[in-house]
C-alpha cells in the first residue's frame, strides 16, 4: 500500500486560491501605480521658466567661482566644460528655441573667454622663469653689494694708512720746527744764526707741504670714495628695478587673474539668455 497525501479540505483550498488571487491584484496594482508615476516623469518637461531661472542661477555660480591655489589654469578646463555643460542643457531644452542672435553672442561670448584664459595659462607658465630671474637678480645684487663692501674696506686701509703717514711726517716736521725755535733762543749756540734760519726756512717750507699733501690726500679719499659710491649706485639701481619686476610679476601670477575675466563672460551670458527670453515674450504677444 503506497504512500498518499493527506487531502486537504475544499474550504482550506479555497481560502489559498483567493489570497493568492489577491496578492497578484495587488502587485499588479503597484506595478501600474510605479509605471504611471515613471511616465508622468518622463512626461513632465522643465518650463521655460524653470529652465531659464536654473541657467541663470548657475551661470551665476560660474561666474563667481574662485580657484584655490595656482597654479589657476589647472582649472580653465574643467570651468569651461561646466559651461558649455549649462548652455547645451539649456538650448537643449524643448521650450527653449535659440535664435540665430543667441547663439551668434553666445559663441562670441565663449570665443572671447577662451582667448583670456589661454593668455592667462601662457603668463602662468612663465611664472617659473620669473622665479629663476628673480633668484637670478637677487644673486647679482648680492654680488654688487659684497664688492662694494670690499672696495669700501679696501679705500678706508688705504687711506688709514696714508693719513697716519702724513700725520706723522708733519708730527715729525712740528718737531723739527720747535728744535729749531729752542735753537734761536739761544740755548743752543753750536750752529750760526744764518744755518738755524735756512733750517727753519726749509723745514717751515717741508711742513707746509706736508700739510697740503695731507689735504690733497684727504680730497682724494673722498673723491674715489665718491666715484665708487657712484658706480654701487649704477650697478644695483636696474638690478633693484628688475627684482621689483620680478616680484610684481610673480605676485600678479599667484593671484587669481582670471576671475575677473570669468565672471565678464558669465554676466554677458546672463544678458544674452534674459535678452532671448525678452524676445520670446514678445514673439507670444
Amino acid at each position: 500500500m503506497g504512500y498518499q497525501p493527506p487531502k486537504k479540505s475544499p474550504r482550506a483550498s479555497g481560502r489559498g486560491y483567493r489570497k493568492l488571487q489577491h496578492e497578484k491584484v495587488k502587485d499588479r496594482g503597484r506595478k501600474h501605480r510605479s509605471a504611471g508615476d515613471s511616465k508622468r516623469e518622463e512626461q513632465h518637461v522643465a518650463t521655460m521658466k524653470e529652465i531659464s531661472d536654473k541657467t541663470l542661477k548657475r551661470l551665476r555660480t560660474l561666474g563667481s567661482q574662485r580657484f584655490g591655489s595656482s597654479p589657476f589654469s589647472e582649472h580653465f578646463d574643467r570651468w569651461l566644460v561646466n559651461l558649455t555643460d549649462v548652455l547645451s542643457e539649456f538650448e537643449s531644452s524643448p521650450n527653449i528655441s535659440a535664435d540665430d542672435q543667441f547663439v551668434k553672442e553666445r559663441s562670441q561670448i565663449l570665443a572671447i573667454v577662451k582667448i583670456e584664459l589661454e593668455e592667462r595659462r601662457r603668463k602662468e607658465a612663465s611664472l617659473e622663469e620669473a622665479s629663476k630671474s628673480l633668484s637670478k637678480s637677487k644673486n647679482l645684487l648680492e654680488r654688487i653689494n659684497e664688492e662694494y663692501a670690499t672696495r669700501t674696506r679696501e679705500i678706508k686701509g688705504q687711506k688709514n694708512s696714508e693719513i697716519k703717514r702724513l700725520y706723522n711726517n708733519i708730527d715729525s716736521l712740528k718737531e723739527e720746527l720747535d728744535y729749531i725755535v729752542r735753537m734761536k733762543t739761544g740755548l743752543f749756540r753750536g750752529i750760526s744764526k744764518k744755518d738755524r734760519e735756512e733750517k727753519e726756512t726749509e723745514t717751515t717750507q717741508e711742513l707746509n707741504t706736508g700739510q697740503r699733501e695731507l689735504e690733497l690726500a684727504l680730497l682724494d679719499f673722498t673723491e674715489v670714495q665718491e666715484r665708487l659710491r657712484d658706480e654701487y649706485e649704477r650697478k644695483k639701481q636696474p638690478v633693484i628695478e628688475q627684482i621689483k619686476d620680478c616680484q610684481k610679476k610673480i605676485e600678479n601670477l599667484e593671484t587669481d587673474g582670471s576671475r575677473e575675466d570669468r565672471w565678464f563672460a558669465c554676466e554677458a551670458l546672463i544678458d544674452a539668455v534674459n535678452a532671448l527670453l525678452q524676445r520670446k515674450k514678445l514673439q507670444l504677444h
